[in-house]
């Protein structure tokens, strides 16, 4: 059975993403029909509306998308494999086209929303969350960072969230990415199957009311959502990730002591060193590009990601692999940083990581708009 499942009923374009055993990760296959099935159904006059949910083992709704393939990555960065550098070409291409969609795109992200998942939902017109959302980009914690446009959308988060998250990779539930403005509409997860449901449901009027319907629908759930501070905003999060750089993040949550920032400082503590000033860096430059830019300097630091050549390291030795492979290959979860500690990072190997390997007549997504 496919891992893209869609049909078309009463002008709505449904989407469901059919890889329950892996979470729904993104392949480079579904990437590609993904991007097929948008491009069809945004010049079908018969399309008027697009939704796109997830499913678990036992049927739809449950999980939205865990993120990439880390396993496909792994392996293609051993054996050299160029499928690698398509997939997050393409993949980034299918961020913009979803950001930029001429019509109605509805995500249910219920469950797992991670990484790659953020990437296909943070575009939508209408982002849905539940109590069942866990959302997050952590990508620190394989060496990476996080990209599908997080240093666009993560960095519009109110204050420093946006830096608190790229940096951390802290998992939010459903009111607390309303709060954040990273959702939009909070609902029951028991709600899902009939909101689904309404959406071809043409009892309802045309498409245009069934959505508007869909949005006011949950309307005081939302507002509640907005009005709740989660419990991880602490008052300290602001002052500690508005800091000029990692080091300075660190001082300043050594100096608060709190519960909060004594988690906080372990949490970072395991995470890629090397990484961390990276997308500290991502985030702040990210702030002032457009979606487009952004996206291209995301496309750059992938490729230095794996190939790290200022540093003589790709392959096995790119902190993006050993990243992988602890977490997700031999699953020892003792990753070998390198540099091992936050303060052994230099500018000097922060800095190439933001000068493009193309130029710009051939940079991989120079046509993006």
């Amino acid at each position: 059975m496919s891992d893209i499942l869609s049909d078309v009923q009463h002008g709505v374009g449904l989407i469901t993403l059919n890889r329950p055993r892996a979470l729904n990760a993104l392949s480079l296959s579904m990437v590609r029909d993904l991007t097929t099935l948008l491009l069809q159904w945004r010049d079908d006059q018969a399309v008027q509306a697009v939704a796109i949910r997830g499913s678990n083992k036992e049927g739809a709704f449950g999980a939205f998308c865990a993120g990439g393939d880390i396993r496909f990555f792994h392996q293609a960065a051993l054996s050299g494999d160029p499928a690698l550098e398509d997939f997050f070409t393409e993949e980034y291409a299918l961020n913009h086209l979803i950001h930029h969609y001429p019509k109605p795109y509805l995500a249910f992200m219920d469950g797992i929303v991670m990484g790659g998942g953020m990437g296909i939902s943070q575009g939508a017109s209408l982002r849905i969350v539940t109590e069942r959302t866990k959302m997050a980009m952590p990508e620190t914690n394989i060496g990476l960072f996080p990209d599908v446009g997080g240093g666009y959308f993560l960095s519009r988060c109110p204050g420093h969230v946006g830096e608190f998250l790229a940096l951390t990779g802290h998992v939010i539930h459903g009111a607390d990415a309303v709060h954040v403005g990273l959702a939009d509409v909070m609902l029951s997860s028991d709600q899902l199957s009939a909101i689904w449901a309404s959406l071809t449901d043409v009892s309802g009027g045309d498409v245009t009311a069934r959505v508007a319907a869909l949005r006011s629908l949950t309307q005081a759930s939302t507002q509640q959502a907005q009005t709740t501070r989660p419990s991880w905003r602490d008052v300290g999060l602001d002052v500690a990730f508005g800091a000029p750089n990692v080091s300075a993040i660190v001082a300043a949550l050594e100096a608060s002591g709190t519960e909060w920032a004594l988690k906080t400082l372990h949490d970072l503590r395991h995470r890629s060193p090397l990484m961390l000033h990276v997308v500290l860096e991502q985030l702040r430059r990210g702030r002032t590009l457009d979606l487009a830019h952004d996206l291209r300097m995301e496309r750059d630091l992938v490729r230095h990601c794996f190939h790290t050549r200022h540093l003589e390291r790709s392959g096995a030795s790119s902190e993006t692999v050993e990243g992988i492979r602890a977490l997700a290959v031999d699953k020892d979860h003792q990753p070998q940083w390198n540099p091992p500690s936050i303060e052994a990072v230099t500018v000097d190997m922060v800095s190439p990581f933001f000068e493009s390997p193309w130029p710009a007549a051939a940079h991989p997504l120079r046509h993006l708009d």
